[in-house]
This record gives C-alpha cells, structure tokens and sequence, in this order.
C-alpha cells in the first residue's frame, strides 16, 4: 500500500534562515548610577580647589620678601675678634684681623666712611671729631701703632703682648658700644617700681 505524504519540501535557503532568526539573549544593559558621576565631580572640584589654594599660598611666600636679622657692628666685631684667636700664633695674619676689624667696627658705629685712609690720614680724621675719649683716641692710636709694625715693619711681638691687643680691641668695642634699647614695657614696669616706691616713702 503506498501512501504518499505530499509534505512540502524545504529549502535549504529556508532552513538557513530560520535559523539565523534565533539570537543569542544579550546581557542586561547597565543604567549608569548618577549619583556616582556626581560624587566624582565634586570630589574632582574639591582636590582642584585644594591644589589652587596651595599653589596660591606658594606664590604668596616666594613673593614675601625674606627679612635677614640685622646684626649690630658690635656684635659682628666681637665674632671677628673671638675669630682671631685662632690666628694668634701667626703674628701678621692676627694683627691685619684684629685692626681691620677695629676699623669697620668704628666706620660702621659711628657711620664714619674712610675705607681708603691711611692709619694715620683715619687717625687724624677720627682726632678732629668728638666721636671717642681722649684716652680712647690715645688708646686707639697705640694700637693701630702697633699693628701696623707688625704688617709692614715685620715686628714680631710675643703672645702677651699679641693679647694686649686683643684685649685692647675687646675694651674699645665695650666702651663704645650703644646702649641697649629699653623696651616700652620695661619702662612701664621702672615708672610704675618709681611711683610705688614713692607711695611707700610718703606712707
């Protein structure tokens, strides 16, 4: 018995192309979160504001100008002096220190400018003014009297006397040096110790 199923025939083309319709199910998309975005941009703003307030304090103090404490010719001269001793051992070398030194510290203190004098053209000069004592004028001339056979007359003197006019120097310094400055408070606390003492006489 025959039976003829009369199905219709496929392509292969339509096979192919039924096939190609089933897809592979994609991944879920992901939905950016904004409240990310908007933390990272204010976290971005805050670290650039911070490097903006740091760049502009840096170029405040590279534009301040740096303030050098300012040593007093006194102080200065008794450094040089203290200095010198290391030298006095070798007469010329100490005695050149220890007159130059007398010298700047005088021209600093009293703004008395005479760099290119001779001793005696400094002394002459120093004599016509009121700035020192006789005896310190004396005293001075001694000294620099001295010193100058040591640098140019190849005198040599003996370590005492080498100290003599260190010691010499060190006395003119403490002698001429200003006076110290007293402060607006230590001279509220004088007047007011004056008028305490004064209340305490009168009672």
């Amino acid at each position: 018995m025959n039976t003829n199923t009369n199905l219709p025939a496929l392509s292969h083309a339509a096979v192919q192309g039924a096939t190609n319709d089933i897809r592979a199910i994609k991944p879920p998309v992901e939905i950016p979160n904004l409240w990310i975005w908007l933390w990272c941009a204010l976290g971005a703003l805050a670290l650039g504001a911070v490097i903006f307030f740091i760049w502009r304090y840096l170029q405040r103090k590279a534009a301040e100008p740096v303030v050098v404490p300012v040593i007093p010719p006194h102080e200065r001269a008794r450094k040089r002096l203290q200095e010198a001793l290391a030298l006095i051992a070798q007469p010329r070398p100490f005695c050149i220190t220890v007159s130059d030194t007398v010298r700047v510290y005088l021209e600093e203190r009293f703004n008395f400018h005479a760099p290119e004098r001779t001793t005696e053209e400094f002394l002459h000069e120093l004599k016509a003014t009121d700035l020192l004592l006789p005896d310190q004028k004396q005293s001075l001339g001694e000294f620099l009297a001295v010193c100058d056979m040591v640098k140019f007359a190849r005198y040599e003197p003996g370590l005492p006397e080498l100290r003599a006019l260190h010691e010499s120097a060190v006395r003119l310094i403490d002698e001429t040096e200003p006076p110290p400055v007293q402060s607006e408070a230590t001279n509220g606390e004088s007047d007011l110790a004056t008028v305490d003492s004064g209340s305490d006489a009168r009672a």
